[in-house]
């Protein structure tokens, strides 16, 4: 199963795509990238994994990917997301397995 058949995606502009807010998600996820690159991307489930991000504490903004996207472990290869200081989380997912 790909991401095009569980996540929803509304196109923003040329470059951008919403993966609007739902269920337990605190935030919107967006994806840069053309549609050349969106079609490669829906692929795997690294829009799910967007949108996972989004359940997380204290995320602030949106959860995000860059037009690299791809499988990651949590956190999509490609991802960015901030989160607040006090109320938010660590995650090394979103930092990488390989830096210590």
């Amino acid at each position: 199963m790909t991401s095009e058949d569980k996540i929803k995606v509304q196109k923003i502009d040329d470059y951008r795509w919403r993966i609007p807010r739902e269920g337990k998600m605190r935030t919107d996820g967006v994806v840069y990238a053309d549609e050349r690159m969106f079609h490669d991307i829906r692929k795997d489930q690294s829009l799910a994994q967007v949108a996972n991000v989004a359940w997380l504490p204290g995320i602030v903004g949106r959860s995000m990917a860059m037009p690299d996207i791809h499988w990651g472990y949590g956190f999509p290869i490609g991802g960015v997301a901030a989160f607040d200081l006090s109320d938010g989380i660590v995650s090394p997912g979103g930092v990488g397995y390989d830096i210590n």
